[in-house]
Order: C-alpha cells, then sequence, then structure tokens
C-alpha cells in the first residue's frame, strides 16, 4: 500500500488530499498539520474567483494555467448549483470590479466563463459613486466561503478513510520512513521548511460585518473589496509583503472601514453620522497570511 502524507490543512492541502483519494484508491493517505480550521490561512480568504490571467500564468505555459482555471471554474460552479452548495459555501453572486487603466484582454478567460461579463460604462460609476474609477467589468461569479468549506472537505477525507496528525513537521526528512510520497502544502512555512528564500509572507487583513442587505460584490483597483457571504459581509483589505505578523491593529480595522464607507455611502444611515453598519456589527477583524512566490506559480515533484 502507498503512504501519502499531505503537509497543511489548508484548502490546498485538503484538496490535494482528496485529490489523492480520488486517483489513489488503495493508497493511505495522512494529512499533517499544526493548524487546522479556524487558524488556517484559508480560514480569513474572501473566496472570490477572479482569474487574473497575468499572475495566474507567470512561469507557466498559458494552455496548462488557462486548463486550471477552466476546470477549477467547473469544479466550484458544480458545486454552488448543486443540493451541497449550503454545506460547501458556494454561491453565484453578481457584482463588479473596477480598474483605472483597461483589463479587457486580462479577463477574456473569465468573459469565456461566466457568460453575463461585460463593460460598465463611465456615465453608470458615476451614478454608483465610483468615478475614481474609468474601466469597470460586470459579472455573475463563485463565491467560497471558506470555513464552510474547510469543514466539508475534512469530513469528506475522513470520510473516506483519511487519517490526520496534528503536529509540527520541522523536516521532510522525518517523514521518510513512514511515507512513500509527500505532498508539500505549508503555504508560508515553505521558507521555514524548506529554506525556501523565493516564498515570502504577505499579511493581509480584512474586516467582516453583519450586513444582510449586501448580496452583490465589489473588487477595485488598490485592493479594497466587499465579498457577501450569507448574512456577512468580508471588507477589505491590504497586502503587507514580507510582514508575517499575526498581530490585529485597530488603525487597520478603521482604515478598511473608511475607505468602504467614502465609496459606498449607503453604508450609512439618513442622518449621515450614524453608520448602517453599527460597532455590534463588526464581529471580527480576520488577519490572512499568504504564502507567495516571488516570480510564479510553481510545481515540482
Amino acid at each position: 500500500m502507498v503512504r501519502v502524507a499531505v503537509i497543511g490543512a489548508g484548502m490546498v492541502g485538503l484538496c490535494s488530499a482528496i485529490n489523492v483519494q480520488k486517483e489513489l484508491p488503495e493508497a493511505e493517505v495522512t494529512v499533517i498539520a499544526d493548524k487546522f480550521s479556524t487558524d488556517t490561512t484559508s480560514f480569513g480568504a474572501g473566496g472570490f474567483f477572479r482569474p487574473f490571467m497575468p499572475d495566474i500564468a507567470k512561469g507557466v505555459d498559458l494552455k496548462v494555467a488557462e486548463q486550471w482555471v477552466r476546470d477549477s471554474w467547473k469544479y466550484y460552479a458544480s458545486l454552488a448549483r448543486s443540493d451541497l452548495a449550503k454545506e460547501t459555501g458556494q454561491t453565484l453572486v453578481p457584482g463588479m470590479i473596477a480598474y483605472r487603466t483597461p483589463q479587457d484582454q486580462q479577463y477574456d478567460l473569465l468573459k469565456e466563463l461566466v457568460g453575463d461579463f461585460h463593460r460598465v460604462d463611465l456615465e453608470h460609476l458615476q451614478k454608483l459613486n465610483l468615478d475614481t474609477y474609468t474601466y469597470a467589468y460586470a459579472f455573475t461569479t463563485i463565491i467560497v466561503q471558506t470555513p464552510k468549506f474547510l469543514d466539508w472537505l475534512m469530513k469528506k477525507f475522513v470520510a473516506s478513510g483519511g487519517k490526520v496528525q496534528e503536529r509540527t513537521v520541522k523536516s521532510l526528512k522525518e517523514l521518510s520512513s513512514s511515507f512513500d510520497i509527500v505532498v508539500n502544502c505549508c503555504g508560508p512555512r515553505a521558507q521555514e521548511l524548506l529554506d525556501d528564500k523565493s516564498c515570502f509572507p504577505i499579511k493581509g487583513h480584512i474586516v467582516m460585518v453583519r450586513a444582510p442587505w449586501q448580496k452583490q460584490f465589489f473588487y477595485g483597483e488598490g485592493d479594497i473589496y466587499l465579498i457577501p457571504h450569507d448574512d456577512k459581509l468580508i471588507i477589505g483589505g491590504i497586502k503587507d509583503k514580507d510582514n508575517g505578523s499575526m498581530t490585529k491593529y485597530p488603525y487597520v480595522r478603521e482604515h478598511i472601514l473608511s475607505r468602504a464607507l467614502a465609496l459606498f455611502p449607503q453604508l450609512k444611515l439618513e442622518s449621515s453620522r450614524s453608520l448602517k453598519i453599527k460597532e455590534d456589527d463588526i464581529f471580527v477583524a480576520l488577519i490572512d497570511m499568504r504564502g507567495t512566490m516571488v516570480r510564479y506559480i510553481r510545481v515540482l515533484r
């Protein structure tokens, strides 16, 4: 029997483990991690399907990268349209992305996949108080509520015979006597575990609020975004390169909220002095730590 270890219990790790089970049904698959569910970097992700091909195709054959995107869309869209959607956390959500320079070519593949992709004219942007942008695109895409999806993936993995070990792997060599194959999905820890200097952390910060009336997403150039998750709204964000700290700072939260309110005054009450999102509705600020390659996506054997 082939023994396979998957390091990491985030979305990439659990999806990889389930795919190993699918491709090698006789294998014994074990997920090894020191962080699970709420403690993983995946937990705080917005889960917004927006493939920006110039980033995805760096260092990878364009046809291969495009197939990754098509396969991902097919998988997540099938879940979003299935009876499992409420449990797995996939929803189809309309919305808009906005830039100050044209991005038509960069989103050609997304336009092919979603079906309703179209340019938003300047007059409409002005009506929406978004006249700081000059190019915008509206479409319906998939939002993945990662807390739900992580729980579902873990249940699916264990139900298929998967094993779980909670421990910190300090060297891949310590697994050599117990496993035949190791799949490394450790994310930001690659720099430490593999002495990989080309991988570095990017600290993100989001604010999650109760906003059941918000049913559309928005993503604007400069990393400002609103992503609805059921009755909650994820507001972001920042990208702080080479910052591995998990500390939350109140001033960052206020910065994120103030940017959102400047663009979307409808989040305020008619008095204009009170937030429609009250302090009691701001129930969590999350740190999202991403492991990022300096140059491109990399798959190694």
